[in-house]
């Protein structure tokens, strides 16, 4: 008659102390076989001098293992809201087997621990109320998460149109310097190309600007016609003189954006003789 291994100790890991070392004994030899977490232990009630047959090891360590991947998520989950994709990479980053993640991500989805459409909401609520990014770049953000188009359109919807102009229009203002030296049109330019950055759509940028482009402010915008204006005289009168400076100067000061009537203002104080 085979004889079956024996338990012959459990030990407590020094680090994880709700994991136990199991030690078999067979045939006089007394050796380490696997470890199983608290649960485990107390649901098959090891204990020393009890017999193990291969098919019930390997079943403790399958349910060891799936046990494993349960708590590194809810470990991972504990510190912020995830998708379900972010909590599958990182399992995959700790070379959990794909089995056992599926399982994990089954049960913390039944649990209410996942929840791809709050994790969106809470998401997109978050970033409306802490950042400056825009509907695009939060749906990028999103589906680079795993989230599904069908979540991500039905929660973006709380960002409206209102709340975009509302947004961009105090962005704008934090960022319009009226010392720049630069002209009104390329500030607004610069600005524009940013707000495309941070993920805002063209109408809601076009309406933002265009309430911005009747508060320009004519005297600093003079200011910077005078400081880009006398550069520039500088650095033509080294080759040329009279007419052909002028229209160099005036051509260069249209390029920066600059409208015509300060232009022409400029050219008669400074230029014109």
């Amino acid at each position: 008659m085979i004889k079956l291994p024996v338990i012959s100790k459990i030990t407590t890991q020094q680090k994880r102390k709700d994991r136990y070392n199991i030690f078999l004994k067979e045939q006089d030899r007394e050796y380490y076989s696997f470890s199983v977490n608290e649960d485990i232990l107390i649901t098959y009630h090891l204990h020393k001098g009890m017999e193990l047959t291969t098919e019930v090891i390997n079943q403790m360590k399958e349910q060891d293992a799936a046990q494993k991947a349960y708590l590194l998520a809810v470990k991972y989950l504990s510190y912020r809201m995830r998708s379900e994709k972010e909590v599958t990479d990182y399992l995959l980053g700790k070379d959990i087997d794909q089995e056992y993640i599926e399982e994990a991500v089954t049960r913390l989805r039944q649990e209410g621990y996942l929840d791809d459409l709050a994790f969106s909401e809470a998401l997109v609520n978050t970033r409306i109320q802490t950042s400056s990014k825009g509907p695009l770049m939060i749906k990028k953000e999103l589906l680079d998460k795993g989230v599904s188009l069908q979540w991500i359109e039905q929660t973006l919807a709380a960002f409206t149109f209102d709340k975009q102009l509302e947004k961009v229009e105090k962005w704008i203002q934090k960022q319009l310097k009226p010392s720049t030296k630069k002209s009104h049109k390329q500030q607004i330019n610069s600005l524009k190309q940013s707000l495309l950055q941070k993920g805002f759509t063209h109408d809601v940028i076009a309406a933002a600007i265009e309430q911005l482009a009747a508060g320009r402010d004519q005297e600093a915008e003079y200011n910077a016609v005078i400081f880009q204006g006398e550069k520039l005289m500088t650095k033509y009168q080294k080759k040329d003189t009279g007419f052909t400076l002028e229209q160099k100067v005036k051509a260069a000061l249209y390029r920066k954006g600059f409208p015509a009537d300060l232009i022409d203002r400029f050219m008669a104080e400074y230029v014109e003789e």
